[in-house]
């Protein structure tokens, strides 16, 4: 089976790293286009992690297109404190020496999937305020696109407020057109990427990856959180590249899905209702992973991935 061919909107930021480098491992997936957000660090930063992780990981040929540096209506927030001031939690990779696409990402968004209408999957993993201005620009990639699919939201519990999850809370105003937009958003939220966590087991394993894990996933997964037996830091973009290599990998149901905008204590609140009625749903959402075989896939892809490494040496 031909590989799914995938467009990664991100802000890398520590988990998405190691949710691009599980894309570039997996068979499954075809990196065609990286384009950039500022989230977890400015924009600046976004775009010159994702610069460097091209060329360490090994697709130089892949276009990496810069977007918005910040929210439609709002001050931009960052999570610095997470993720490091430079983004990459521990891990220093070496300086690109591509440059970035020409034009902004939006607009590559929608010639991407004008070109080739029903063949691209959209995966958003962080603030959404790309999808949105492309939506705005050219309504109809809501039907040229093969699927789409973010990690963001909740419907328990969030990790920026009590209600709210950082990308969404990040670009409430941005979340709420695209889930308005017409199309079914495949959504995956705390309440699943929070259980694929990064144990001493799965360090252990990270760290016997060369390279690879010398340089990336050890640095990154362990500036992330505790690391014990039991627990560690939820890796959460991988789950939504996760998804997208393997979809038995979680359980959705449908639902109705609005982003509060306006309330004072719930701002970039998912607010989720399963009880459709007869309403169509907006979005699938994602309620369980099976986290063994989540980090059995991505672990695999981490291999191949350092082969590749020591193929190039």
């Amino acid at each position: 089976m031909a590989a799914k061919k995938i467009v990664i909107d991100c802000d890398p930021g520590i988990d998405d790293a190691l949710a691009i480098a599980l894309a570039h491992g997996s068979p499954a997936l075809e990196i065609v286009g990286i384009t950039t957000v500022g989230g977890n660090v400015s924009l600046e930063r976004t775009t010159d992690n994702a610069l460097r992780l091209r060329e360490f990981l090994g697709f130089p040929e892949v276009p990496v297109t810069p977007g918005a540096a910040g929210a439609m209506l709002r001050s931009a927030i960052e999570a610095a404190h997470v993720h490091g001031t430079g983004g990459l939690g521990g891990a220093v990779l070496p300086e690109a020496t591509l440059p970035v696409a020409p034009g902004h990402a939006s607009d590559y968004i929608i010639e991407t999937l004008r070109a080739h209408p029903g063949e691209i999957t959209l995966v958003a993993i962080g603030p959404l305020t790309n999808i949105a201005l492309a939506v705005l620009k050219e309504p109809r990639v809501v039907d040229w696109v093969r699927e789409f699919a973010i990690l963001g939201g909740t419907y328990t519990r969030g990790n920026r407020t009590p209600a709210a999850e950082f990308n969404i809370a990040a670009d409430p105003e941005a979340a709420a057109i695209v889930f308005r937009a017409g199309w079914t958003v495949t959504q995956i939220g705390l309440d699943v990427s929070t259980t694929a966590q990064a144990t001493e087991a799965v360090v252990k394993r990270m760290r016997a990856l060369g390279r690879l894990g010398e340089d990336l996933l050890v640095p990154c997964a362990t500036f992330y959180g505790m690391v014990t037996a039991s627990e560690g830091p939820a890796i959460h973009d991988a789950c939504a590249l996760a998804y997208l290599a393997d979809p038995s990998l979680i359980e959705f149901e449908p639902a109705w899905v609005e982003v509060e905008t306006a309330g004072r204590f719930t701002s970039g609140m998912t607010v989720i209702d399963f009880a459709l009625g007869d309403r169509v749903a907006n979005a699938n959402v994602g309620t369980s992973i099976q986290v063994d075989r989540f980090w059995e896939l991505t672990l695999s892809a981490y291999e191949r991935v350092n082969q590749g490494l020591l193929r190039r040496r």
